[in-house]
């Protein structure tokens, strides 16, 4: 009766280490936290104001700088 969950707790601890190798060179454990970086900037959501529609300037042009002689 003890033996199934001993084991269930064996093969749960079969992970492989955060300093593993992992995909594309980086650690299991690099790979994972640029997993849950790639998830916080694809949540993040831009302010309305900073969308415009096309053809409309966002802000007034920057004047050329004129060349000294």
């Amino acid at each position: 009766m003890l033996a199934p969950a001993f084991a269930c707790a064996l093969l749960a601890a079969c992970g492989p280490a955060d300093n593993a190798p992992g995909p594309g060179g980086v650690s299991v454990g690099e790979a994972r936290a640029l997993d849950e970086a790639a998830e916080m900037l694809d949540s993040q959501r831009l302010p309305e104001e900073a969308l415009t529609e096309p053809g409309e300037p966002s802000a007034e042009p920057i004047p050329a700088k004129a060349e000294s002689e």
